[in-house]
């Protein structure tokens, strides 16, 4: 059978939010561009099965927790308080179509062209479309431009078979169809903790393992050591300083075998569901790319300059396939400046401003230099930190958790690092985001007038401390 060839000035791999932003991008400078993914529907990870199917989930579940926990203190009272999971998941799965379907409504305005398949590079220039299950080629696309966008998958044990029902990943935790009486979590960061916090709110008994000896090293300690805490009233459990040896199946469940790492006895525990979250790793292989050169490190990560170019002049890589934080926001800069570099613009992303959020509640977020990190360094440093609960709006709303932590130079007073633990910390950090992109001082903070009663104030009060020591409201 005879393959069909189309030629573009672009062809994307991968539709997830480096890609598709890069597509549509690139669509909107006068590229005539394609986009391959191998789901049906684009968006990627972030969309089918990651950001916002957890966030849908997490949103969810909180609103059961604070039903339970904290209505009464406002003066709400009910009888007969129950949750359906089918319906909390359909809700959950309706979100995830409808921003999927806007992804390739957008495709369709911007006159992009979508293939489902798998993609292999047959040149430099050129791909091959084979359909997901292996099928014959179904057509072939040419470019003098394609770039790689494929994104990353969990990491797993090679020796442990995942089924998604009872060994699952990140996407078997998103559609369990009943709520486990207890679920083990192997590694404590970002995914595991948030996925951690949707099942214990729904009332199952969760156990995470973490072989370091605290939860998210890479975050502020202090911000990690309150974290912990607030999880452990929540009713998470803990095994810090641990490793797991071996996960055996059986017929409704698994066991999970332990080892402190510092040495002693082993310990096995029985789940429901074990859900492996040790990391990701980039989706770099199939794609043929020793065929054409294309050099790819030991990880699966592949190589690119500082305008995303591979060592083949005519790819380029963005997102969770090449170096740098695993984040769609991230990606989604990538796409954004590997097309405007493609339209012949100089676009520039500030790597070192890159904010983290783990959405669980409180959510931690942070961006720039932790404590630790200015020490190693030798950075002379000043702290403002600023509690919650002397914050009013928090006070009113009942979100007294938490914290706001900036880290200004001794000498300078420009801010290096701002860390926030609250309920509302993935919004307050855009203003943090936005302050050191423009290298301001923490007395440049302190002196906005922020508007009165929000939480945002605590970001203004901690400036004050870290550049004069004093503030009104502590």
């Amino acid at each position: 059978m005879e393959t069909q060839t189309f030629a573009f000035d672009l062809i994307v791999i991968g539709a997830g939010m480096a890609g598709y932003v890069a597509a549509i991008k690139a669509a909107q400078e006068g590229m005539k561009v394609a986009c391959i993914d191998k789901r049906p529907a684009p968006g990627g990870t972030c969309l089918n099965v990651g950001c916002i199917p957890s966030k849908v989930l997490l949103h969810s579940s909180q609103k059961l927790h604070e039903a339970r926990t904290s209505f009464q203190s406002h003066g709400i009272y009910y009888d007969g308080l129950r949750f359906d999971l089918a319906q909390m998941m359909a809700r959950k799965d309706k979100i995830v179509s409808d921003f999927t379907q806007g992804v390739r409504y957008l495709f369709r305005k911007n006159n992009v062209t979508f293939f489902q398949g798998m993609a292999t590079f047959i040149s430099p220039v050129s791909l091959m479309v084979r359909g997901t299950e292996g099928e014959a080629p179904i057509l072939t696309l040419t470019a003098p431009k394609i770039v790689i966008a494929t994104g990353s998958g969990p990491l797993v044990f090679p020796h442990i078979a995942i089924d998604e029902k009872v060994i699952v990943t990140s996407t078997g935790a998103l559609s369990l169809e009943r709520v486990p009486e207890h679920m083990v979590i192997i590694g404590g960061g970002y995914i595991g903790l948030e996925m951690g916090s949707v099942w214990r709110r729904l009332g199952a008994r969760v156990t995470i393992v973490e072989y370091m000896e605290t939860i998210v090293p890479q975050i502020d300690r202090e911000i990690s050591a309150a974290f912990l805490r607030s999880l452990k009233i929540l009713g998470i459990e803990f095994r810090l300083g641990t490793k797991v040896l071996e996960v055996s199946r059986y017929q409704d469940g698994a066991t999970v075998t332990l080892q402190p790492t510092a040495g002693g006895a082993q310990e096995k525990i029985a789940a429901d569901v074990v859900m492996l979250s040790m990391g990701r790793k980039p989706f770099s292989e199939d794609l043929g790319l020793d065929r054409i050169g294309i050099q790819v490190d030991e990880k699966g990560v592949i190589q690119i300059n500082q305008y995303f170019q591979t060592n083949i002049p005519s790819v380029y890589a963005i997102g969770d396939v090449v170096r740098g934080p695993m984040l769609a926001h991230k990606g989604e800069e990538e796409g954004l400046a590997v097309a405007e570099i493609l339209a012949g613009q100089k676009p520039h992303i500030n790597y070192d401003l890159i904010p983290a959020i783990i959405y669980t509640h409180p959510e931690i977020a942070a961006v720039g230099k932790t404590e630790e990190q200015l020490k190693a360094t030798g950075i002379p440093y000043k702290v403002g930190k600023f509690p919650f609960m002397a914050n009013s709006r928090a006070r009113a709303n009942g979100e007294t958790e938490g914290f706001v932590k900036v880290l200004s130079h001794q000498q300078t007073d420009e801010v290096l690092g701002v860390h926030i633990m609250h309920a509302e910390a993935g919004n307050m950090i855009a203003e943090a985001v936005m302050a050191m992109e423009y290298r301001a001082s923490a007395e440049d903070i302190a002196r906005i007038c922020h508007a009165h009663p929000t939480v945002s104030e605590a970001l203004k009060e901690a400036a004050m401390i870290s550049y004069s020591g004093k503030t009104i409201h502590l």
